[in-house]
């Protein structure tokens, strides 16, 4: 099931109830400091003061729903009707319907159906987790909000010509609290990236990165996978496991996706034909655990 699907089933099953806020030790504290005042700003000037729930709040009678607006937007883009569905999705992120501005920064993105704009993306993703950053990671909606946070790290990694400068410090605070809070794993491996390329911020530590890599190659994160089997195979940063190296890359191999994964590919076939014979038996007792317990 796509994503776009995902959004309209859910929303048609009403959703939660309502907002859930937590206060899990000083996450909210933290977060506010991330979001600073410019992203209560940028959050206001959406026009997204008392942004409504996932739920869908409906608005006076005469106003139409954004909920409604939201799903008349879903059935569009799924039957190909790019302009209707943009149109609709519009009206519901203007409203403060989180799961429409989420839509809508992907397609700005992405350049699906509109023209591509990555401001206009940033600040669909940056009124998401002005709004619901602080919601608790057990909500159905939690994994569309650490994507916008996920979202915003990365535009801070390389930054928006002449609209967001590259801050490679916030992007990794950004990273550091969506794979705590949320457990999410793209940005654990985002992390990990971080923490075994170093940056102007942080030094390269191989050790720590093998770490968020494998809570995020645990999760089935493909990327994830190949550069920690990667890791171990080669011992050039961390103890060599050749087997359980081999494992990791086979199942970032299975997972690849066509031509944007043929690193994978390469790095998977490259591994398979240097094991020796007691590895790649081992590498199958060792897979055969794995999907034990992960499924």
């Amino acid at each position: 099931m796509n994503q776009i699907s995902l959004l309209a089933d859910w929303q048609d099953a009403g959703g939660p109830a309502g907002r859930v806020l937590v206060r899990h030790g000083q996450s909210r504290t933290w977060l506010r400091c991330l979001l600073g005042a410019g992203g209560l700003g940028l959050f206001l000037s959406l026009g997204c003061v008392g942004a409504q729930a996932f739920d869908g709040t409906k608005t006076p009678a005469d106003d139409p729903s954004p909920m409604q607006a939201f799903r008349n937007g879903t059935k569009a883009y799924k039957a190909g009707d790019l302009a209707g569905a943009s149109q609709a999705l519009e009206f519901a992120a203007s409203k403060g319907h989180a799961l429409a501005q989420w839509k809508l920064a992907r397609m700005y993105s992405e350049g699906d159906g509109v023209p591509r704009d990555d401001k206009k993306a940033f600040d669909y993703y940056q009124a998401i987790v002005d709004a619901h950053g602080e919601d608790s990671p057990d909500t159905a909606q939690a994994r569309f909000v650490s994507s916008a946070i996920v979202a915003l790290g990365s535009y801070y990694v390389s930054g928006i010509p002449n609209e967001v400068k590259p801050n490679p410090r916030h992007a990794t605070e950004l990273f550091q609290y969506a794979a705590t809070y949320f457990g999410d794993s793209d940005a654990q491996y985002n992390l990990g990236r971080i923490y075994l390329d170093g940056n102007t911020v942080q030094k390269r530590d191989a050790i720590t990165a093998g770490r968020w890599l494998r809570l995020a190659a645990d999760k089935g994160h493909r990327q994830a996978q190949a550069v920690l089997g990667h890791l171990l195979l080669s011992g050039s940063d961390m103890p060599r496991q050749g087997a359980r190296g081999l494992m990791y890359l086979t199942l970032a191999r299975d997972g690849a996706n066509g031509e944007r994964d043929q690193w994978i590919i390469d790095l998977y076939d490259d591994a398979f034909a240097k094991a020796t014979s007691d590895e790649r038996e081992m590498c199958l007792t060792y897979l055969a655990q794995f999907l034990k317990d992960h499924s």
